[in-house]
């Protein structure tokens, strides 16, 4: 009895063993499975950030604190005394194309709305990105859809303008015809043209087709009897204007990825497009091809009347006169000098950076975590993004061949020639780059026209730098590199100043004067890593200026070139319980002076009873500030150089003397 238990037992664990061993190989089989049909896989994301290593210091609240004196300021976009719904009968229909990237599409909506409330017409949903399968882009999501929430678009401005989402049948079937008046509209036009111009056919034809190339359709400073259209495009930018339910959601996975421990970050929006670096003349900053790649966009906007200049350009006198982009280098040196340590969190903003990660590296080499999109989110969370795309290979099946080179290629198949001589040669090819930028060096001047690829790439940048826009509008602080784009006008770095302007105006934004930067780094060119105690003080001085001194600066650059990079006063209000120092900025300077209604001075007054209370905590904190903590050396970093060593020892000495410009440089501010 005892042997045939024992046999039974060996049988069993026999048994067992087996189905161990085919349930580990199902399990590997579905693991293998799942990998191949999510192709990015839907693996366990990591934290791309060193989250251990920080903790609040003794400059937290002048490296990450609030700018107390446009505290006072709220947002206010509410119409004011009497503004009457959208009448139920219009002058016709007002069809859109907005061509261009992100920000000129998100420049052009506003007016876009506004215009059709000054013509007292229907606006039809508009066009903004050609989505058909054919170019390779997703038809999951459709034209305006593809970047915004439709709905709640609609919804939003409903008691403005009358919105509707296609044009009636037969209005739809002569636009295909291209059977109704068309106008393309050019950059900043005033309301007189579309009154004495668009209007007249408006009310002829009941349609018409309004084309818009370059951005913002309307002049940004209004006369005074229009100001209710000022804050009509505010609640549109604002408020109606919010990215589709998809895009959104990965914005929000993004900025909780950022925020590990509740750790601050700052947004840096480098601003080195092709096209800016090319209309600005700015060719020279770069070297080998990229040079040659700027050069030839620049000759091509001479060519179509872009760029009114010669082909080169001293791109140093560019530079010292603030006219291009601060390189990411510069940008390290100011935010190391200001005081901000080396494993400070740096998001990477503004969709790609001509040049690639090359021209990154020194802003890796001083800060830790410097991160982008694509490290903080992963294939799979990008591809649900996009929406149902067909793969590469498909797209190629999808433009069938004509008749014509069917027939040719059966009868040379069918009759026997004698060989043909080879074709010349093909044109110059594109040359790409993994990190993400693209240029061609070609031997003529005219450009290929995109390919699929770049088509649906194309598409996809304007996703990328959806999230890039909610990422900088939420960060603790913001500073661009550059605030121009490839026409001359506000880039995405100025949409993004308007927004925190708007919703937070005392969150820390950063506005250089990059002619002042540009001659404080040319002061130390040939020694940029060995910077002494009287520059970074300079340094400090300038950046903290331009964080008031700039915003009332933007009022009189920015502003006359695009509303919403500065949509002060007319969408703003102030508190009525705010100190009497901050008068002088918020209402003067300003010109702020209607006060907000009560509601929201009681909100605002508890949160800044808390703020009081914080600033007595940082204020004792502040007593034990230096002049700057690790200036280019940090933990770990064995490898710094003598002049390194030179520049802490230097502070160290000279830290009574950092506290004291500290402490003045506030007192002076709230004086």
């Amino acid at each position: 009895m005892k042997g045939e238990g024992k046999v039974f037992l060996k049988s069993r664990m026999k048994w067992i063993g087996l189905l161990g061993l085919v349930l580990s190989a199902l399990s590997l089989l579905v693991h293998f499975l799942l990998a191949g049909f999510t192709d990015d896989s839907i693996s366990d994301y990591s934290i791309p950030v060193t989250i251990f290593s920080w903790r609040p210091t003794p400059l937290y609240r002048r490296l990450w604190g609030p700018t107390r004196h446009v505290e006072p300021l709220l947002p206010d976009a509410n119409p004011r005394g009497f503004y009457s719904d959208p009448p139920a009968r219009t002058n016709g229909f007002v069809f859109v194309r907005i061509q261009g990237g992100f920000h000129e599409i998100r420049n052009s909506i506003p007016d876009i709305v506004a215009v059709s409330r000054l013509l007292n017409a229907t606006l039809v949903i508009p066009e903004i990105q050609s989505t058909t399968s054919s170019k390779g882009i997703s038809s999951q999501f459709k034209s305006f859809a593809y970047l915004y929430n439709e709905e709640h678009f609609m919804a939003s401005i409903a008691n403005d303008v009358r919105v509707v989402k296609t044009l009636p049948k037969n209005l739809k079937r002569a636009r295909r015809k291209k059977q109704i008046p068309s106008f393309k509209v050019s950059y900043g036009s005033s309301p007189y043209y579309y009154l004495h111009h668009v209007l007249p056919v408006l009310i002829k034809h009941s349609v018409v087709e309004l084309v818009v190339p370059n951005g913002g359709c309307l002049q940004a400073i209004l006369p005074s009897d229009l100001e209710e259209y000022q804050r009509l495009r505010c609640r549109v930018a604002f408020h109606a204007l919010q990215f589709r339910k998809e895009v959104q959601e990965l914005s929000t996975k993004v900025l909780q990825r950022l925020r590990p421990l509740g750790r601050p970050f700052i947004a840096y929006d480098p601003g080195m497009t092709r096209e800016a670096l090319a209309y600005h003349g700015c060719a020279e900053l770069f070297q080998d091809v990229h040079t040659e790649l700027i050069q030839h966009k620049r000759a091509w906007m001479i060519k179509r009347g872009v760029v009114k200049g010669k082909l080169s350009v001293d791109s140093t006198q560019q530079r010292l006169a603030g006219s291009c982009p601060l390189m990411p280098e510069e940008v390290g040196i100011l935010l190391r000098a200001y005081g901000y340590s080396w494993d400070t969190i740096i998001y990477v903003a503004g969709g790609e950076v001509f040049g690639g990660q090359r021209t990154l590296i020194p802003l890796h080499g001083m800060f830790e975590n410097v991160v982008d999109r694509t490290s903080l989110s992963t294939g799979w969370e990008l591809a649900k993004m996009y929406g149902r795309e067909a793969k590469h290979k498909d797209i190629k099946k999808m433009t069938a061949p004509s008749v014509e080179e069917e027939t040719k290629h059966d009868s040379l198949k069918s009759t026997k020639q004698r060989p043909q001589p080879l074709p010349p040669p093909p044109a110059r090819p594109k040359y790409y780059n993994i990190e993400g930028w693209w240029g061609w060096v070609a031997e003529s001047d005219n450009e290929p026209e995109n390919t699929v690829i770049e088509l649906r790439t194309n598409a996809h940048k304007l996703l990328w730098e959806a999230i890039d826009y909610v990422v900088s509008v939420e960060a603790d602080v913001f500073i661009p590199g550059f605030d121009r784009d490839g026409k001359g006008h506000p880039s995405f770095a100025s949409l993004v100043i308007g927004h925190r302007l708007y919703q937070s105006a005392s969150v820390k934004t950063f506005r250089p004067d990059r002619k002042q930067i540009a001659m404080l780094l040319e002061d130390i060119r040939d020694h940029m890593y060995e910077a002494n105690h009287t520059w970074i003080t300079s340094v400090r001085k300038l950046l903290k200026r331009s964080i008031l001194g700039g915003l009332i600066e933007s009022s009189k650059r920015s502003k006359t070139l695009s509303f919403l990079s500065h949509p002060v006063p007319e969408c703003s209000c102030v508190r009525r319980a705010h100190p009497v120092s901050n008068a002088l900025l918020v209402e003067v300077d300003l010109g702020v002076t209607r006060h907000c209604p009560q509601w929201m001075d009681g909100v605002v007054i508890e949160r800044s009873k808390d703020n009081k209370k914080l600033e007595k905590e940082e204020d004792l904190d502040e007593e034990d500030l230096s002049s700057s903590g690790l200036f280019f050396g940090h933990k770990g970093n064995g490898g710094n150089s003598n002049g390194n060593n030179e520049t802490l020892n230097s502070e160290a000495n000279n830290k009574e003397e950092g506290q004291l410009e500290d402490q003045e440089e506030l007192e002076g501010a709230e004086r």
